[in-house]
């Protein structure tokens, strides 16, 4: 039962802390659209989405206008489609068009799935899909699109991150007069999770039902205003309130979830309380750790900040919730957090403090845009770094880089609304090539053994 305290302080979170259901993600089984031929599984899958997620839109609105509480992006998440596509790779982007006319026809701000899962060995089929990624990227407007590379149970497969650090440099130039722009809609994985609703690697796994409704919701800046109540406290009083503030903006999504669910006549997934920032004051991530006593993100002691962070986040939404999945903790991507973003615009963050950072948190490296003329080898050595935090620490770990053409550290790429602006960031110079080139598998830590 809510009180009226509750009821006002739920008020106050949304109306000047930022509250919000960052997503309401519709996952879609495509597995019933396999037809003889590339178009008229094309042609399947476009009308199965539309019929499925007909009232994704409407529902959503119609959510937000009876709990006022905003619900930012109304997505889909699909079938890997690599999987729906593999008696004719070739032709995959008949597939990917589609889609993205689907997400266009219902309002969809963002289609995920336009992924393949790799992380044990590359098929035939998946070599032929994964080509067609830069191209599709290109082409398409609110497609996104995945690969799983890694995880802890198989190890690393390194030859599909070097073919992923040539197919991310090949993405950034085909869409080089956006800045690199379809990168920003790809990312590549170790341990990804089926369940999860953000963008851009969202996509429906094989072991869900046909229809599931899973929920992001975020609130840095809840966060950040309890604690500027407590500013002597000490760190176990500070993760006490994280863990209250948590539980309160979970319970919400959960009520959003649950009613959406019912009304759009699918199962009831999960609530991922990640904390996802946008690039607008008051709602990032890196303000909620300099809060915590940093003087500017990236300095020392914050890793650890954002490991408390982390957890305090978990256990709150753990407590509110039995359906809590996804990612769930806080994400750090450099230009869709304003603090991030003025981080690094002054040079106080570095890439290898945000792959410090990756070790405690949700996710990986994500929206940081770096030089244009990048080597594709260098582009997978940072992806097999991130992989391997993933694997030996048995969590999900992500990169999501920008090539951004023609541009050099110090320029800055824009690419608006919730994905922001920011600083072409250095990488090392050093030679990984021969290293990325010897491919392989690198095999599984000794606790992948747990049978």
């Amino acid at each position: 039962m809510f009180s009226k305290f509750d009821v006002i302080e739920t008020i106050e979170m949304i109306e000047k802390e930022h509250l919000d259901i960052r997503t309401v993600t519709m996952g879609v089984s495509l597995l019933s659209c396999i037809r003889a031929t590339a178009k008229e599984t094309a042609q399947a899958v476009y009308e199965h989405v539309c019929r499925k997620a007909e009232k994704l839109v409407p529902t959503a609105e119609a959510l937000s206008g009876e709990y006022g509480i905003p619900i930012v992006n109304k997505r889909v998440s699909v079938t890997p489609v690599s999987l729906i596509t593999a008696a004719f790779p070739e032709e995959s982007a008949l597939v990917g068009a589609a889609l993205d006319r689907a997400a266009q026809e219902l309002g969809i701000d963002f289609l995920g799935g336009y992924s393949a899962l790799v992380h044990k060995g590359t098929a035939d089929y998946e070599e032929k899909f994964l080509q067609t990624i830069p191209e599709v990227l290109a082409s398409t407007k609110r497609l996104c699109s995945s690969v799983n590379v890694g995880s802890s149970k198989s190890g690393i497969n390194m030859d599909a991150v070097r073919a992923m650090g040539e197919i991310v440099l090949k993405t950034a130039q085909l869409t080089g007069g956006q800045d690199g722009l379809g990168c920003a809609k790809l990312v590549v994985f170790c341990n990804a999770v089926e369940d999860n609703p953000f963008m851009a690697g969202a996509f429906h796994g094989v072991g869900e039902a046909d229809t599931v409704i899973n929920v992001g919701v975020s609130g840095p800046g809840v966060v950040q205003h309890a604690l500027k109540f407590i500013p002597d406290a000490d760190l176990t009083d500070a993760a006490e309130l994280i863990k209250r503030t948590a539980f309160k903006i979970t319970r919400a999504g959960q009520l959003v979830a649950k009613e959406a669910a019912k009304r759009l006549g699918a199962r009831f997934g999960i609530v991922d309380l990640s904390l996802a920032p946008t690039p607008a004051r008051g709602d990032s991530v890196a303000h909620i750790l300099e809060e915590l006593g940093l003087e500017v993100v990236g300095c020392h002691g914050t890793t650890a900040a954002l490991a408390m962070l982390n957890d305090a986040v978990k256990k709150g939404g753990v407590m509110a919730s039995s359906r809590v999945g996804g990612l769930s903790g806080a994400f750090i991507p450099v230009s869709e957090d304003i603090g991030m973003i003025e981080s690094a615009t002054t040079g106080k963050i570095s890439l290898d403090k945000l792959e410090a950072m990756t070790c405690v948190c949700s996710v990986g490296l994500d929206m940081i845009a770096i030089p244009g003329d990048t080597p594709a080898s260098t582009i997978s050595a940072i992806i097999a770094d991130e992989a391997a935090i993933g694997m030996v620490n048995n969590k999900t770990t992500a990169v999501r880089v920008i090539p951004a053409p023609g541009k050099k550290v110090g320029d800055e790429v824009s690419f608006g609304g919730l994905l922001g602006r920011a600083p072409v960031m250095p990488v090392h110079t050093g030679d990984a090539g021969k290293f990325i080139r010897r491919g392989g598998l690198i095999p599984a830590p000794i606790h992948s053994f747990k049978n």
